[in-house]
């Protein structure tokens, strides 16, 4: 890939297990069945997207934690850091309440992910800073969570993604006029797209506009995307 993009997998979490993400529909998430490993244990299934893809990032979200508002899954994350030593975790739990993100800091599992579908306003945004990265999530044409925060990039920290959950799993790749918006209110944040990206020729089209990376899920465990797929760095962009 060009120099400084980020091709980020995803694991989404439910009930301990890793499960296929399609089109934001998360009551119909199901176990994962990927010939990248053996069942859907997070730390197994972590570890064979690692052995075709390793990158230094793993985003995780916890969807018993976004969706039912359970503590985070801290054996699933400590498994999964076991399983993939060296890679950095981001972890969308449902954060809300600084609290509960500055423990979830404390006991060292990885970085902060604030969606704005779980925030009531930007407070924690604001609190935490360059500690958090921010989702900006959107179902459909339909922002969630707080006006400002899509709004007001006075608030956002460097590193933001632009979550298009209608788009996982549902090859219609990524939002490029999401991503094209976000970066004409800030020039200077460091956007990752997320939802959509079917292959090598989508991160181009990703990296032409100026994002620094994306989330990829099943574009991994169809094979699309490998390390030997990828657009060669500094190359056709």
């Amino acid at each position: 890939m060009a120099d400084g993009f980020a091709v980020i997998p995803v694991l989404d979490l439910r009930g301990g297990q890793v499960v296929r993400a399609r089109r934001g529909e998360r009551a119909s998430y199901a176990p994962i069945e990927t010939p990248l490993a053996k069942g859907f244990e997070p730390g197994a299934v972590a570890a064979g997207i690692r052995a075709v893809l390793p990158a230094p990032i793993l985003y995780v979200a916890d969807l018993d934690a976004i969706v039912d508002g359970a503590p985070p899954d801290r054996e699933s994350l400590a498994a999964i850091a076991r399983a993939c030593p060296g890679a950095a975790l981001w972890v969308d739990a449902g954060f809300s309440e600084l609290s509960a993100v500055e423990a979830f800091l404390a006991a060292g599992l990885g970085r902060p992910v604030l969606g704005s579908e779980s925030q009531r306003d930007a407070g924690l945004v604001t609190a935490l800073g360059e500690r958090a990265v921010l989702s900006l999530d959107r179902a459909g044409s339909g922002r969630l969570g707080p006006a400002s925060l899509h709004d007001d990039p006075s608030l956002w920290p460097r590193e933001v993604i632009v979550m298009s959950l209608a788009r996982i799993g549902a090859e219609a790749g990524p939002d490029l006029d999401g991503v094209a918006e976000a970066r004409a209110r800030a020039p200077g944040a460091r956007l990752y797209a997320a939802g959509g990206v079917r292959g090598p020729e989508d991160l181009r089209a990703l990296a032409r506009l100026g994002a620094a990376g994306a989330l990829v899920a099943s574009a991994v465990h169809d094979g699309r995307l490998r390390a030997d797929t990828l657009p060669a760095r500094g190359a056709n962009f």
